[in-house]
């Protein structure tokens, strides 16, 4: 199989997934399967990049194989937590809130836009490819710095997902803002977390002889997935939605907590407390 054979496939294969995803959002009401479905599709995409044979191989390299791991944890993870997160509960607000905006269009109009998410599933799966085919021999100094970050940024998701969880079973914290551990430090520390994750395939990427200038390429993963939560998908329909349901609560929150860089409370910039 060549390179262009194995993109086209990862493309097409993303986007009947992604179809799969809005058939079962419609058909069980909980738009929160739409994440699940599309974590585990990106996971799968992005060990099929590492690891599928290309023509001119000669085996799978180390770096390959670490890759692959780090793809499929990621994975794993993110995808089970929100399939755990979903599985009993209400529609997923950014997408309820969609749902009301276009109104009977909603259906089709769904469908399009995880299409649109196929393809940028498919610039974070190029991500991955580029990082596992480095060509550079053996494992060295900039691997095991994107085997750190990326640890960082598990850990880092797994805490904030578990505070925000501990924080919603307490009754008494009904209709408050969740301000606890790295929530008071990022309104979205989860997301910062997500992007980290994607920041660690870049120097796995670089091959630091310079013998692999594709590398450089991998930078598009955490550039589109900051674009991605901080602009489009993530922040701006998630602050609307707490805006609507927590009122002055969330503005106070706003004013005194950076959106996504964590910063001890007060000390980030006005325009990054406010930016959504």
């Amino acid at each position: 199989m060549t390179l262009w054979h194995l993109v086209i496939l990862l493309g097409l294969s993303l986007s009947l997934l992604l179809a799969l995803a809005w058939l079962v959002a419609m058909r069980s009401g909980q738009s929160g399967w739409i994440d699940a479905v599309w974590s585990f599709a990106v996971g799968a995409g992005a060990v099929a990049a590492a690891l599928v044979p290309l023509s001119g191989d000669e085996g799978l390299s180390e770096r390959q194989w670490l890759v692959a791991g780090l793809a499929a944890v990621w994975a794993l993870r993110l995808g089970g937590y929100i399939a755990g997160r979903t599985k009993g509960a209400g529609d997923d607000p950014r997408y309820a809130y969609l749902r009301d905006s276009w109104g009977a269009a909603f259906p089709a109009r769904l469908f399009w836009f995880l299409q649109i998410q196929a393809a940028a599933a498919l610039l974070l799966v190029l991500t991955v490819l580029l990082a596992a085919r480095n060509p550079a021999p053996g494992l060295g100094a900039l691997d095991w710095l994107g085997v750190v970050v990326f640890a960082v940024a598990l850990g880092g998701a797994a805490v904030a997902d578990r505070q925000l969880a501990r924080f919603r079973a307490d009754p008494g914290n009904r209709g408050k803002v969740c301000d606890r551990g790295l929530w008071r430090l990022s309104r979205h520390p989860n997301y910062f977390f997500e992007w980290l994750g994607w920041l660690a395939y870049l120097p796995i990427a670089i091959d630091a002889g310079g013998g692999y200038p594709w590398g450089y390429l991998a930078a598009i993963g955490p550039l589109f997935m900051y674009w991605l939560l901080v602009h489009v998908s993530g922040v701006p329909p998630l602050e609307a939605h707490m805006l609507r349901s927590r009122g002055a609560a969330f503005r106070d929150y706003q004013e005194r907590v950076n959106v996504f860089w964590p910063a001890w409370p007060g000390s980030g910039t006005k325009n990054e407390r406010q930016a959504s």
